[in-house]
Parts: structure tokens; sequence; C-alpha cells
């Protein structure tokens, strides 16, 4: 039962390896910060997830495996989200998108003051 437990926290070891490589190439390759904060919080999430997952498996024990699940449940519910607010922060600021973009859901959506989003059923 040992072989398998390993092969199978080998297995889950490389899969969370490869995201997290394609997280840190998407941080290289990618033109602009909205579409690298993307890959970030996507693919390392995930990534990070699976470690962690490789981690509670070969250990095997209550608490490790509790202490793994919660530090998952607290990358899932922060990163995204973490990742959504800088973001949204920078396009409050200004920072434009890569030019080729093609399309831009907030341009023209906010108030003369450039704070508050628009609500066209209020306004």
């Amino acid at each position: 039962m040992n072989g398998i437990i390993d092969i199978l926290t080998g297995l889950i070891i490389i899969t969370g390896a490869v995201f997290t490589l394609v997280a840190a190439m998407g941080i290289l390759r990618f033109p602009d910060l909205y579409s690298r904060s993307h890959a970030a919080s996507k693919a390392g999430t995930l990534g990070s997830g699976l470690l962690l997952a490789a981690l509670a498996l070969h250990s095997g024990e209550l608490g490790v495996v509790t202490r793994a699940f919660a530090a998952f449940l607290f990358l899932l519910l922060t990163a995204p989200i973490a990742a959504h607010l800088l973001v949204r922060a920078a396009y409050y600021v200004g920072h434009k998108p890569w030019e080729g973009t093609q399309i831009d859901n907030l341009a023209g959506k906010y108030k003369d003051d450039g704070r508050n989003l628009r609500c066209d059923s209020f306004d």
C-alpha cells in the first residue's frame, strides 16, 4: 500500500510543479499586468494546492492533513480575490492594458471623477 501512495504522491507533485511552472512562464511571457496576474493567481493557486495535497497524502497524519487542507482553502479563497483587487487598483490609477487588447469592458464605465463605476439605471 505504501508503494501506491508514494507513486500517487509523486504524480501529484509532478502535476503541481507543472502548474507552478506554467504560472511562472505566464508571468514572464504575458505582455501586461492584467494577463500576468491571471496566470499567477489561477495556475499558481492550483499548483500550490496540488503540492499541499501531495504533502497531506504522503504524511498521512491527521494534523498535517488538516493544516494542508486549511492552507489550500486559504489560498483558494484569497489569491484570486487579491489578484482581482490589485488589477482593479491598477486599472483605477490608469495602468493601460497591452495595445493588442481587443476588448476593454471597463472603458467608459467610470463616472467623470474616475473613482466610481457608472450605474445607468440610477444616474
